[in-house]
């Protein structure tokens, strides 16, 4: 089941254990079942903490890791390899006594929630977001025994799936009623079962001093913008809604120079190390609302929180371009999918679309082919915009259908999830239906500036129009990545905007007539 170098690593983190913990293990003849219950075998052999006990329950495959000291329980029903192993181990290990890295005030709020709260998240294991609300929910289950948490494989658990109608992942359901889907944070969760910890957070936010950098956004702009101002010896914060933004979805990663491969998730992990490396106020699950233009900047947030700072650096990124065409916001969950790879296993043996022929479109139908019956590739120009490289792939596979000139006009569903699509030819302007389980968007992307009303100049995209130095129209506000009107949206490109729009502001501030620090 696990390799020797596996091996090696997992008893070098279960050394870590300070307490016994108790696996409780229901299992079945079926090949899956045998497969957890090595792994069970394997996990229980490398620590002499841990003990192993077989027990009866409804669902066949069911491994609960359980500290005997408080009975909090933590559960995988399924084989939590892929990119749920991380949250194997951290379970073991925070039910073991192993620290938990959170704040001690985050603790104690998840400590004393009363009422019990039975979370169940669904998720894929080819899901690179799931993992990240898997390991939330498990980190309050570990310290609260009032709130228990089971990873359900839904590719393993398809009766339950398909009984709930989930269409995407994760999703997560409290005491039995829908309560999330995609990526929700552990702020986000605290904030909806304790309500009262909004308002305290925003006055603890209101409550912070002036900044001299404020970036708004996490993602890869925003992270090297916040290093650069902090090593300038700038009072520097970041407010983001979730660090890490887009890269976080991004699976594989082979054009950031010096690192040949990655994921995602990864790199937002060592982004965010980075970060704290420095004096960084990060101040994440927090949305902006509206910067206001005064003597210095004041940032609204939603939560009803508001900051001030001598100059704000922008860098909220973008989001996946919907089709604006009727039924999709109807089925969106519901078959509608952004995300290939976290959904795409809840379509197995099915016939799906994708909607786009660039290089993401493409990546996505190959990836799809490999899982799901037939794809569909719709796009609206006359050719495909993907690669050579990418479409000769494409071409070659045997159950990828490839439609050029076809514009989406309508998602068709039962009421309950998608049955299939409408589209126009645009060559003849004949209409077509196709019958399809689901449709994965892949048509670019759209920059996130809803929440700047006015002020700030913007093309007709909506996106910040910056100078070289990353400064917009208003002196002292600055821009970068993927929010900006920069010709190409990359990883790289957006971390050098960062950079260039940091050193921007500094620059801007040595110039203010006010000095940059006190005198003391």
């Amino acid at each position: 089941m696990l390799d020797i170098n596996l091996k090696k690593q997992l008893e070098a983190y279960l050394a870590n254990l300070t307490r016994p913990i108790e696996l409780h293990l229901s299992a079945d003849d079926s090949s899956k079942g045998i497969e957890l219950a090595n792994l069970a075998n394997e996990i229980t052999i490398l620590s002499n903490k841990i003990t192993l006990h077989r027990v009866e329950n409804d669902r066949r495959q069911l491994l609960t890791i359980v500290n005997p000291e408080n009975n909090s329980q933590i559960s995988f029903a399924g084989i939590p390899m892929g990119h749920e192993f991380t949250s194997l181990v951290l379970a073991l290990l925070h039910s073991g006594g192993h620290p938990i890295k959170l704040d001690a005030d985050v603790i104690d709020q998840i400590r004393t929630l009363e009422g019990s709260f039975k979370f169940e998240t669904f998720i894929s294991l080819s899901c690179q977001n799931c993992p990240d609300v898997v390991q939330a929910i498990n980190i309050m289950a570990a310290i609260n025994p009032n709130i228990t948490n089971v990873m359900i494989d839904g590719a393993l658990y398809q009766d339950e799936v398909n009984a709930r109608n989930i269409m995407a992942v994760p999703s997560v359901y409290l005491n039995g009623e829908v309560f999330s889907q995609g990526r929700i944070s552990l702020k986000d969760i605290l904030a909806r079962i304790d309500t009262d910890s909004v308002k305290k957070q925003a006055d603890k936010i209101s409550a912070k001093e002036e900044f001299d950098v404020l970036v708004v956004g996490g993602g890869p702009a925003g992270a090297s913008a916040a290093i650069y101002a902090a090593r300038k010896g700038l009072r520097t914060g970041i407010v983001a809604d979730k660090f890490g933004g887009q890269v976080s979805e991004t699976v594989g990663i082979e054009n950031f120079i010096s690192v040949k491969a990655t994921e995602g998730p990864k790199l937002v992990a060592n982004l965010e190390e980075h970060v704290k490396d420095y004096d960084v106020d990060i101040m994440d699950g927090q949305r902006a609302s509206r910067l206001i233009n005064g003597r210095n900047f004041q940032l609204e947030l939603e939560s009803g929180a508001q900051l001030s700072s001598k100059t704000v650096l922008i860098a909220t990124g973008a989001r996946w371009r919907e089709m604006n065409v009727p039924g999709e916001q109807e089925y969106r969950g519901k078959g509608v999918a952004y995300c290939p790879h976290c959904d795409g296993p809840l379509f197995k043996g099915k016939r799906v679309a994708v909607i786009g022929g660039g290089n993401s479109g493409i990546e996505a139908a190959i990836d799809l082919a490999g899982i799901v019956e037939h794809v569909t590739v719709l796009e609206f120009d006359s050719k495909l915009r993907a690669d050579e490289v990418l479409q000769t792939k494409a071409n070659s596979m045997g159950n990828i259908d490839i439609i050029t000139q076809a514009q989406t006009t309508e998602v068709v569903g039962d009421g309950a999830r998608v049955q299939g699509l409408n589209y126009t030819n645009r060559a003849t302007g004949e209409t077509h239906h196709i019958e399809l389980a689901g449709i994965f968007v892949q048509i670019g992307l759209v920059p996130n500036t809803e929440w700047i009303k006015d002020g700030i100049l913007m093309n007709s995209r909506g996106e910040i129009v910056v100078d070289n130095k990353g400064q917009t129209s208003i002196p002292g506000v600055f821009a970068a990545g993927d929010v900006t009107d920069s010709a190409y949206k990359q990883i790289i490109i957006a971390m050098g905007s960062g950079a260039n729009a940091s050193l921007g502001a500094f620059d801007y501030m040595i110039r203010l007539e006010e000095p940059l620090v006190d005198a003391a």
